[in-house]
Protein backbone atom coordinates (compact mmCIF):
# COMPACT_ATOMS: atom_id res chain seq x y z
CA UNK A 1 0.00 0.00 0.00
CA UNK A 2 1.45 3.56 -0.90
CA UNK A 3 2.10 5.92 1.83
CA UNK A 4 0.30 9.32 0.99
CA UNK A 5 1.84 12.44 2.48
CA UNK A 6 -0.71 14.50 4.76
CA UNK A 7 1.34 17.21 6.07
CA UNK A 8 -0.44 19.05 8.81
CA UNK A 9 0.23 22.16 7.37
CA UNK A 10 -2.16 23.90 4.60
CA UNK A 11 -0.69 24.29 1.34
CA UNK A 12 0.57 28.32 0.48
CA UNK A 13 -1.01 29.56 -2.42
CA UNK A 14 1.56 32.64 -3.73
CA UNK A 15 -0.23 35.83 -5.55
CA UNK A 16 1.67 37.92 -7.43
CA UNK A 17 0.62 41.67 -6.70
CA UNK A 18 -0.65 43.18 -3.15
CA UNK A 19 -3.91 45.19 -4.78
CA UNK A 20 -7.45 44.68 -3.33
CA UNK A 21 -7.73 41.43 -5.30
CA UNK A 22 -5.12 39.71 -3.23
CA UNK A 23 -6.50 41.60 -0.03
CA UNK A 24 -9.79 39.92 -0.92
CA UNK A 25 -8.07 36.40 -1.85
CA UNK A 26 -6.38 36.46 1.86
CA UNK A 27 -9.71 36.85 3.41
CA UNK A 28 -10.91 33.49 1.24
CA UNK A 29 -7.43 32.07 2.65
CA UNK A 30 -8.15 32.18 5.63
CA UNK A 31 -11.43 30.28 5.74
CA UNK A 32 -9.43 27.90 4.19
CA UNK A 33 -6.60 27.50 7.09
CA UNK A 34 -4.17 29.54 4.69
CA UNK A 35 -2.51 32.61 4.93
CA UNK A 36 -1.88 33.97 0.97
CA UNK A 37 1.33 34.74 0.61
CA UNK A 38 1.95 37.79 -1.41
CA UNK A 39 4.54 39.69 -3.53
CA UNK A 40 4.03 43.66 -2.91
CA UNK A 41 5.86 46.72 -4.45
CA UNK A 42 5.12 48.01 -0.33
CA UNK A 43 4.28 47.58 2.45
CA UNK A 44 1.34 49.83 2.40
CA UNK A 45 0.08 47.77 -0.27
CA UNK A 46 -3.47 46.54 0.20
CA UNK A 47 -3.20 43.11 0.25
CA UNK A 48 0.60 43.49 2.30
CA UNK A 49 -1.36 45.47 5.15
CA UNK A 50 -3.56 42.17 6.27
CA UNK A 51 -0.84 39.09 5.57
CA UNK A 52 1.96 38.12 7.67
CA UNK A 53 3.55 36.13 4.91
CA UNK A 54 4.63 39.03 2.36
CA UNK A 55 7.67 39.18 -0.27
CA UNK A 56 8.40 42.60 -0.87
CA UNK A 57 9.58 43.06 -4.20
CA UNK A 58 8.89 43.95 -8.10
CA UNK A 59 6.85 41.56 -10.35
CA UNK A 60 9.42 42.11 -12.85
CA UNK A 61 12.45 40.90 -10.28
CA UNK A 62 12.93 37.14 -11.18
CA UNK A 63 14.74 36.76 -7.75
CA UNK A 64 11.46 38.77 -6.26
CA UNK A 65 9.26 36.27 -7.94
CA UNK A 66 11.52 33.15 -7.00
CA UNK A 67 11.38 34.00 -2.92
CA UNK A 68 7.82 34.42 -3.33
CA UNK A 69 6.74 30.76 -5.12
CA UNK A 70 10.10 29.66 -2.69
CA UNK A 71 7.63 26.14 -1.15
CA UNK A 72 4.47 27.53 -2.88
CA UNK A 73 1.73 25.01 -4.00
CA UNK A 74 0.74 27.39 -6.69
CA UNK A 75 2.00 30.77 -7.92
CA UNK A 76 -1.05 32.63 -9.28
CA UNK A 77 -1.90 36.66 -10.15
CA UNK A 78 -3.69 39.73 -8.81
CA UNK A 79 -2.28 40.86 -12.16
CA UNK A 80 -1.50 40.02 -15.37
CA UNK A 81 2.32 42.22 -15.87
CA UNK A 82 4.60 39.25 -15.17
CA UNK A 83 6.87 39.00 -18.53
CA UNK A 84 5.94 35.45 -19.72
CA UNK A 85 9.87 34.24 -19.98
CA UNK A 86 10.09 34.95 -16.12
CA UNK A 87 7.08 32.53 -15.56
CA UNK A 88 8.60 30.05 -18.49
CA UNK A 89 11.60 30.25 -16.04
CA UNK A 90 9.78 29.99 -12.84
CA UNK A 91 7.86 26.28 -14.38
CA UNK A 92 11.25 25.30 -15.34
CA UNK A 93 12.78 25.32 -12.18
CA UNK A 94 9.27 23.18 -10.98
CA UNK A 95 6.79 26.23 -10.04
CA UNK A 96 3.19 25.58 -10.10
CA UNK A 97 2.04 28.83 -11.93
CA UNK A 98 -1.70 29.21 -12.77
CA UNK A 99 -2.98 30.48 -14.63
CA UNK A 100 0.05 29.38 -17.06
CA UNK A 101 1.59 31.72 -19.25
CA UNK A 102 0.53 30.05 -22.50
CA UNK A 103 -2.81 31.04 -21.45
CA UNK A 104 -2.06 34.27 -19.35
CA UNK A 105 -0.36 35.78 -22.79
CA UNK A 106 -3.80 36.26 -23.84
CA UNK A 107 -4.66 38.33 -21.44
CA UNK A 108 -1.40 40.32 -21.62
CA UNK A 109 -1.38 40.99 -25.22
CA UNK A 110 -4.94 42.28 -27.06
CA UNK A 111 -2.82 41.20 -30.43
CA UNK A 112 -2.83 37.65 -29.61
CA UNK A 113 -5.65 37.70 -27.93
CA UNK A 114 -7.84 38.89 -30.67
CA UNK A 115 -5.60 36.85 -33.16
CA UNK A 116 -6.17 33.36 -31.00
CA UNK A 117 -10.12 34.25 -30.40
CA UNK A 118 -10.54 34.37 -34.35
CA UNK A 119 -9.51 30.93 -35.17
CA UNK A 120 -11.40 29.77 -32.54
CA UNK A 121 -14.57 31.01 -34.09
CA UNK A 122 -15.10 32.91 -31.20
CA UNK A 123 -17.54 36.05 -31.77
CA UNK A 124 -14.85 39.37 -31.71
CA UNK A 125 -15.27 42.77 -33.00
CA UNK A 126 -13.58 43.69 -36.56
CA UNK A 127 -9.36 44.22 -36.05
CA UNK A 128 -6.33 45.24 -37.33
CA UNK A 129 -2.51 45.43 -36.30
CA UNK A 130 -0.93 48.28 -37.16
CA UNK A 131 2.38 49.25 -37.97
CA UNK A 132 1.77 52.58 -39.94
CA UNK A 133 -0.77 55.64 -40.73
CA UNK A 134 -1.30 53.67 -43.94
CA UNK A 135 -3.11 50.76 -41.91
CA UNK A 136 -5.80 53.16 -39.85
CA UNK A 137 -6.97 54.78 -43.50
CA UNK A 138 -7.55 51.20 -44.88
CA UNK A 139 -9.15 49.63 -41.83
CA UNK A 140 -11.22 52.69 -41.13
CA UNK A 141 -12.51 52.43 -45.54
CA UNK A 142 -12.72 48.42 -44.69
CA UNK A 143 -15.35 49.15 -41.67
CA UNK A 144 -16.92 52.35 -42.89
CA UNK A 145 -17.47 53.15 -39.04
CA UNK A 146 -16.37 54.44 -36.04
CA UNK A 147 -12.75 53.14 -34.78
CA UNK A 148 -11.05 52.43 -31.26
CA UNK A 149 -7.64 52.02 -30.86
CA UNK A 150 -6.25 50.22 -27.60
CA UNK A 151 -2.62 49.74 -26.73
CA UNK A 152 -1.88 46.13 -27.11
CA UNK A 153 -0.15 46.01 -23.73
CA UNK A 154 -1.28 47.34 -20.49
CA UNK A 155 -4.62 49.21 -20.35
CA UNK A 156 -7.30 48.94 -17.72
CA UNK A 157 -10.10 50.94 -16.55
CA UNK A 158 -10.22 53.16 -19.63
CA UNK A 159 -6.74 53.43 -20.14
CA UNK A 160 -4.77 52.98 -23.94
CA UNK A 161 -8.47 53.16 -25.54
CA UNK A 162 -9.29 56.15 -27.58
CA UNK A 163 -12.31 56.09 -29.15
CA UNK A 164 -11.77 57.87 -32.39
CA UNK A 165 -14.12 61.22 -33.16
CA UNK A 166 -13.26 60.65 -36.76
CA UNK A 167 -10.19 59.32 -39.19
CA UNK A 168 -8.01 62.20 -38.52
CA UNK A 169 -8.39 61.95 -34.90
CA UNK A 170 -7.68 58.23 -35.21
CA UNK A 171 -4.73 58.88 -37.44
CA UNK A 172 -3.15 61.55 -34.99
CA UNK A 173 -4.32 59.20 -32.34
CA UNK A 174 -1.62 56.48 -34.05
CA UNK A 175 0.81 58.62 -34.46
CA UNK A 176 1.48 59.90 -31.18
CA UNK A 177 1.67 55.96 -29.85
CA UNK A 178 4.09 54.80 -32.57
CA UNK A 179 5.90 57.91 -31.94
CA UNK A 180 6.52 56.56 -28.75
CA UNK A 181 7.04 53.21 -29.84
CA UNK A 182 3.82 51.63 -28.22
CA UNK A 183 1.98 49.23 -30.29
CA UNK A 184 -1.66 49.11 -30.64
CA UNK A 185 -4.32 47.74 -32.68
CA UNK A 186 -7.57 48.84 -34.50
CA UNK A 187 -11.12 47.76 -33.38
CA UNK A 188 -14.25 48.71 -35.00
CA UNK A 189 -16.52 50.91 -32.51
CA UNK A 190 -19.58 48.46 -31.34
CA UNK A 191 -23.02 49.81 -31.45
CA UNK A 192 -23.75 48.23 -28.26
CA UNK A 193 -26.70 48.09 -25.90
CA UNK A 194 -24.73 47.38 -22.75
CA UNK A 195 -21.76 45.62 -21.79
CA UNK A 196 -21.71 42.17 -19.56
CA UNK A 197 -19.68 39.95 -18.21
CA UNK A 198 -19.39 36.15 -18.20
CA UNK A 199 -17.13 34.96 -14.82
CA UNK A 200 -15.98 31.38 -14.99
CA UNK A 201 -13.84 28.99 -13.06
CA UNK A 202 -11.58 26.17 -14.88
CA UNK A 203 -9.52 23.49 -12.30
CA UNK A 204 -6.09 21.98 -13.93
CA UNK A 205 -8.60 19.08 -13.60
CA UNK A 206 -10.45 20.26 -16.19
CA UNK A 207 -13.86 20.85 -14.08
CA UNK A 208 -15.46 24.22 -15.49
CA UNK A 209 -17.83 26.47 -13.12
CA UNK A 210 -20.14 29.76 -14.24
CA UNK A 211 -21.99 32.58 -12.39
CA UNK A 212 -24.83 34.30 -13.74
CA UNK A 213 -24.20 36.54 -16.53
CA UNK A 214 -23.92 40.13 -14.89
CA UNK A 215 -24.41 43.47 -16.61
CA UNK A 216 -21.32 45.85 -16.07
CA UNK A 217 -22.19 49.51 -16.13
CA UNK A 218 -19.17 51.94 -17.30
CA UNK A 219 -18.24 55.52 -16.70
CA UNK A 220 -14.91 57.18 -18.16
CA UNK A 221 -14.08 53.61 -18.83
CA UNK A 222 -14.18 52.70 -14.92
CA UNK A 223 -17.00 49.54 -13.87
CA UNK A 224 -18.85 51.54 -11.58
CA UNK A 225 -21.85 49.00 -10.88
CA UNK A 226 -22.58 45.44 -11.57
CA UNK A 227 -26.01 43.88 -11.57
CA UNK A 228 -26.05 40.43 -11.13
CA UNK A 229 -27.77 38.59 -13.03
CA UNK A 230 -28.22 40.98 -16.20
CA UNK A 231 -31.50 42.13 -15.84
CA UNK A 232 -33.79 41.40 -19.55
CA UNK A 233 -31.27 39.08 -20.90
CA UNK A 234 -33.05 36.00 -22.68
CA UNK A 235 -32.43 32.70 -21.33
CA UNK A 236 -30.83 31.54 -24.61
CA UNK A 237 -28.34 34.77 -24.61
CA UNK A 238 -27.46 33.68 -20.93
CA UNK A 239 -26.63 30.21 -21.77
CA UNK A 240 -24.42 31.65 -24.94
CA UNK A 241 -22.66 33.92 -22.59
CA UNK A 242 -21.96 31.04 -20.15
CA UNK A 243 -20.97 27.96 -22.52
CA UNK A 244 -18.91 30.63 -24.38
CA UNK A 245 -16.71 31.42 -21.07
CA UNK A 246 -16.68 27.91 -19.97
CA UNK A 247 -15.45 27.03 -24.04
CA UNK A 248 -12.46 30.04 -23.74
CA UNK A 249 -11.23 28.65 -20.31
CA UNK A 250 -11.07 25.49 -21.73
CA UNK A 251 -9.48 26.08 -25.17
CA UNK A 252 -7.00 28.66 -23.54
CA UNK A 253 -5.74 26.59 -20.78
CA UNK A 254 -6.91 28.80 -18.14
CA UNK A 255 -6.42 27.51 -13.99
CA UNK A 256 -8.75 30.14 -11.65
CA UNK A 257 -10.81 32.73 -12.62
CA UNK A 258 -11.54 34.12 -15.96
CA UNK A 259 -13.73 37.24 -16.94
CA UNK A 260 -15.19 37.41 -20.27
CA UNK A 261 -16.27 40.92 -21.05
CA UNK A 262 -18.93 41.06 -23.62
CA UNK A 263 -20.69 43.43 -25.53
CA UNK A 264 -24.57 43.09 -25.98
CA UNK A 265 -24.90 44.79 -29.43
CA UNK A 266 -27.90 46.52 -30.61
CA UNK A 267 -28.67 43.56 -32.86
CA UNK A 268 -28.76 41.00 -29.60
CA UNK A 269 -25.87 39.30 -30.39
CA UNK A 270 -22.67 38.81 -28.32
CA UNK A 271 -19.06 40.06 -28.57
CA UNK A 272 -16.26 39.50 -26.40
CA UNK A 273 -14.61 42.66 -25.48
CA UNK A 274 -11.52 41.86 -22.90
CA UNK A 275 -10.24 39.19 -21.38
CA UNK A 276 -9.23 38.78 -17.67
CA UNK A 277 -7.30 35.93 -15.88
CA UNK A 278 -7.83 36.33 -12.25
CA UNK A 279 -10.60 37.45 -10.20
CA UNK A 280 -12.11 40.65 -11.43
CA UNK A 281 -14.21 43.45 -10.56
CA UNK A 282 -17.35 42.20 -12.04
CA UNK A 283 -17.10 39.05 -9.66
CA UNK A 284 -17.17 41.34 -6.42
CA UNK A 285 -20.91 40.72 -5.96
CA UNK A 286 -19.84 37.21 -5.29
CA UNK A 287 -18.67 37.73 -1.76
CA UNK A 288 -22.15 38.41 -0.57
CA UNK A 289 -24.57 37.09 -3.49
CA UNK A 290 -23.02 33.66 -3.84
CA UNK A 291 -22.70 30.50 -2.54
CA UNK A 292 -19.05 30.47 -3.69
CA UNK A 293 -16.98 33.76 -4.05
CA UNK A 294 -14.74 34.45 -6.86
CA UNK A 295 -11.76 34.62 -4.44
CA UNK A 296 -12.59 31.28 -2.73
CA UNK A 297 -13.40 29.54 -6.31
CA UNK A 298 -9.49 30.67 -7.38
CA UNK A 299 -7.98 29.12 -4.43
CA UNK A 300 -9.89 26.44 -4.69
CA UNK A 301 -8.97 26.23 -8.80
CA UNK A 302 -5.35 26.71 -8.44
CA UNK A 303 -4.95 23.97 -5.68
CA UNK A 304 -7.42 21.86 -7.93
CA UNK A 305 -9.79 21.34 -5.33
CA UNK A 306 -13.26 20.40 -6.52
CA UNK A 307 -14.94 23.94 -7.50
CA UNK A 308 -17.22 25.39 -5.23
CA UNK A 309 -21.33 25.82 -6.25
CA UNK A 310 -21.91 29.34 -7.90
CA UNK A 311 -25.41 29.43 -7.07
CA UNK A 312 -26.77 33.34 -6.41
CA UNK A 313 -28.25 33.15 -2.64
CA UNK A 314 -31.28 36.23 -3.88
CA UNK A 315 -32.71 36.86 -7.25
CA UNK A 316 -30.57 40.30 -7.25
CA UNK A 317 -27.29 41.43 -5.79
CA UNK A 318 -25.51 44.79 -7.01
CA UNK A 319 -22.30 46.20 -6.69
CA UNK A 320 -21.34 49.49 -6.33
CA UNK A 321 -17.98 50.55 -6.58
CA UNK A 322 -16.69 53.50 -4.30
CA UNK A 323 -14.31 55.69 -6.20
CA UNK A 324 -12.56 58.76 -4.62
CA UNK A 325 -14.43 62.23 -4.34
CA UNK A 326 -12.73 65.06 -6.30
CA UNK A 327 -11.55 65.79 -2.83
CA UNK A 328 -11.23 63.70 0.30
CA UNK A 329 -14.59 64.68 2.46
CA UNK A 330 -13.82 65.98 5.74
CA UNK A 331 -15.78 63.54 7.57
CA UNK A 332 -13.72 60.84 8.70
CA UNK A 333 -14.37 56.97 7.04
CA UNK A 334 -15.43 55.74 10.15
CA UNK A 335 -18.01 58.31 11.00
CA UNK A 336 -19.16 57.68 7.49
CA UNK A 337 -19.44 54.24 8.06
CA UNK A 338 -21.69 54.83 10.93
CA UNK A 339 -23.89 56.85 9.06
CA UNK A 340 -24.35 54.40 6.71
CA UNK A 341 -25.34 51.50 8.50
CA UNK A 342 -27.50 53.84 9.95
CA UNK A 343 -29.43 54.13 6.94
CA UNK A 344 -28.79 51.35 4.90
CA UNK A 345 -28.33 48.61 7.13
CA UNK A 346 -28.20 45.59 4.58
CA UNK A 347 -25.06 47.33 2.63
CA UNK A 348 -21.92 44.91 2.78
CA UNK A 349 -18.91 46.98 2.98
CA UNK A 350 -15.78 46.29 1.18
CA UNK A 351 -12.83 48.55 1.84
CA UNK A 352 -8.74 48.12 0.49
CA UNK A 353 -6.71 49.90 2.91
CA UNK A 354 -6.08 52.42 0.50
CA UNK A 355 -5.86 56.16 0.21
CA UNK A 356 -8.31 58.34 -1.62
CA UNK A 357 -7.59 59.37 -4.71
CA UNK A 358 -10.05 61.30 -7.22
CA UNK A 359 -11.56 57.90 -9.33
CA UNK A 360 -9.45 55.41 -7.53
CA UNK A 361 -11.24 52.58 -6.38
CA UNK A 362 -10.93 52.12 -2.86
CA UNK A 363 -13.46 49.54 -2.06
CA UNK A 364 -17.25 48.35 -2.96
CA UNK A 365 -20.46 47.91 -1.65
CA UNK A 366 -22.61 44.97 -2.11
CA UNK A 367 -26.29 44.91 -1.40
CA UNK A 368 -28.03 41.40 -1.73
CA UNK A 369 -31.85 41.86 -2.62
CA UNK A 370 -34.42 39.33 -0.72
CA UNK A 371 -37.73 37.65 -2.16
CA UNK A 372 -39.26 39.75 -4.23
CA UNK A 373 -37.10 42.93 -4.54
CA UNK A 374 -36.99 45.48 -7.01
CA UNK A 375 -33.94 45.43 -8.40
CA UNK A 376 -34.15 48.87 -9.37
CA UNK A 377 -34.25 49.61 -5.70
CA UNK A 378 -31.38 47.20 -4.87
CA UNK A 379 -29.52 49.26 -7.08
CA UNK A 380 -30.13 52.95 -5.90
CA UNK A 381 -29.59 51.70 -2.22
CA UNK A 382 -26.58 50.25 -3.88
CA UNK A 383 -25.11 53.05 -5.72
CA UNK A 384 -26.09 55.65 -3.04
CA UNK A 385 -24.08 53.79 -0.11
CA UNK A 386 -21.29 53.76 -2.58
CA UNK A 387 -21.45 57.63 -3.03
CA UNK A 388 -22.21 58.78 0.34
CA UNK A 389 -18.91 56.92 1.62
CA UNK A 390 -17.14 58.59 -1.30
CA UNK A 391 -18.22 61.77 -0.86
CA UNK A 392 -20.37 62.12 2.65
CA UNK A 393 -23.15 63.10 0.64
CA UNK A 394 -26.51 61.58 0.52
CA UNK A 395 -27.17 61.82 -3.35
CA UNK A 396 -31.31 62.75 -2.59
CA UNK A 397 -30.00 65.07 0.47
CA UNK A 398 -31.03 63.07 2.97
CA UNK A 399 -29.99 64.60 6.65
CA UNK A 400 -29.89 61.89 9.09
CA UNK A 401 -29.55 64.69 12.08
CA UNK A 402 -32.78 66.52 10.61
Amino acid sequence: MMAVSNSPKPPIVAMVGGGQLARMTHQSAIALGQSLRVLAVSPDDPAAQVTPDVVIGSHTDLEALRSAAAGAAALTFDHEHVPTEMLDTLIAEGVAVFPPPEALIHAQDKLVMRRKLAALGAPIPRFAAVTSLDDVDAFAAEIDGPVVIKTVRGGYDGRGVVLARDLAHAREAVAGYLADNVPVLLEERVSMRRELSALVARSPFGQGAAWPIVETVQQDGICVTVVAPAQGLSEDLAGAAEQLGLRLADELGVVGVLAVELFETTEGTLLVNELAMRPHNSGHWTMDGAVTSQFEQHLRAVLDYPLGDTRPIAPVTVMANVLGAPSAPAMGVDERLHHLFGRIPEAKVHLYGKEERPGRKVGHVNVVGAGDCDPNRVRERAERAAHWLSHAEWTDGWDGHA
